[in-house]
């Protein structure tokens, strides 16, 4: 009965999460209220509250959904990263892109927080919260591209925050500027190409 009890607390925190994709698609972040979600997942305002309290926990969980695949790759990527980290790198940066190109959930959360947050008073949180997730993702850039200085693939000049800066700034700006016009080019198929161009940006030595 326990176990059951959690499995279907589990499944209403997934149903309360699609419920938020959608409305806050639909209708952004600061016009989507606790009542819209609770609604449209079919709940209480109670039940709604019983698992996220406000609406930046909503999007802090949906902000985990999108590194959760992130962890998994660079885990997998574990032994190549300490034989070529660089190429652990481009094939990370690589899945992430083709993973937008092919995941329709993952195209409306980048949506949601790229097109579709107004940075109002009511949804400040939402700035904290993509700078915690940019420091994090720096923090690991800067791991590995250190990585890569140690053992001789980048320059021993190479500024190693600044370059984690770029590549974090080229990826936000590739999906952005592709989610407004999905259909002008293949980011799938040209995904190792844009990236191999990032790379070149790091001045890796040949």
């Amino acid at each position: 009965m326990v176990r059951r009890t959690r499995e279907e607390a589990l499944q209403t925190r997934a149903n309360i999460l699609d419920a938020a994709e959608c409305v806050f698609y639909e209708k952004g972040l600061a016009t989507t209220s606790m009542l819209d979600i609770a609604q449209h997942a079919g709940l209480s305002r109670g039940a709604l509250y019983w698992h996220f309290k406000d609406k930046a926990g909503l999007v802090q969980a949906l902000l985990d959904s999108l590194d959760e695949p992130i962890h998994r790759l660079l885990a997998a990527s574990a032994e190549l990263r300490r034989a070529n980290p660089l190429e652990c790198l481009r094939s990370v940066l690589v899945a992430l892109l083709q993973r937008v190109a092919g995941d329709a959930r993952t195209q409306r959360i980048f949506e949601i927080l790229l097109h579709k947050c107004e940075l109002t008073v009511e949804s400040c949180d939402l700035r904290a919260q993509r700078c915690a997730r940019h420091r994090e993702a720096q923090g690991k850039l800067e791991d590995i591209l250190q990585e890569a200085v140690t053992c001789g693939q980048l320059r021993r000049a190479t500024p190693v925050a600044l370059a984690a800066c770029s590549l974090i700034a080229c990826m936000d700006g590739t999906i952005s500027h592709w989610l407004l016009s999905p259909d002008s080019y293949a980011l799938a198929s040209e995904a190792p190409r844009m990236v191999a161009a990032m790379m070149r940006m790091l001045d890796p030595v040949t």
